[in-house]
């Protein structure tokens, strides 16, 4: 037969749990995950924006440096440089030999000033000064080389 319970004051064989704070610990930790979410997501989020900020400015960086170097080839009357400037479609069209010719024939080139690369359709505005003292604004068409990543040229009008 089993033994009777046992009588008042005898202590349990194990601690009951513990019910003040609970809903405080509970809210807390709860506190906690979404800080570290929070954290996690928003780290992640200034990561990208950080990328393409530094992609945009790439972009910019590059589009003009194209333009400088083949301007300044067409100034300084190199225009074989001019022509190494040009995107692979752009030198299918026209040979170095008939890009030179049309070069030197053509109003020289004294200055230029290069302007804002619009990322949309990787254009450069020109401003152009001709020998002579006329002006004209020319637009770069640029492309990305598919071997080396670079810009090219690959058209002004």
């Amino acid at each position: 037969m089993p033994n009777p319970p046992a009588g008042p004051g005898v202590a349990p064989p194990f601690a009951a749990p513990p019910v003040e704070g609970r809903r405080t610990r509970l809210w807390l930790g709860l506190g906690a995950g979404a800080l570290a979410l929070v954290l996690c997501c928003g780290g992640g989020g200034a990561a990208v924006i950080g990328l393409l900020v530094t992609g945009v400015q790439a972009i910019d960086e590059q589009g003009r440096a194209a333009s400088t170097d083949y301007y300044q080839a067409l100034v300084e009357r190199e225009y074989g440089a001019a022509y190494d400037q040009l995107c692979p479609q752009a030198r299918q069209q026209m040979s170095r030999r008939e890009f030179e010719r049309r070069a030197a024939s053509a109003p020289q080139v004294t200055s230029f000033q290069v302007g804002e690369v619009d990322q949309n359709d990787l254009t450069v505005s020109v401003d152009v000064t001709l020998s002579g003292g006329d002006r004209d604004h020319q637009r770069v068409n640029l492309e990305q080389n598919q071997q080396t990543g670079q810009l090219e040229v690959c058209g002004v009008s």
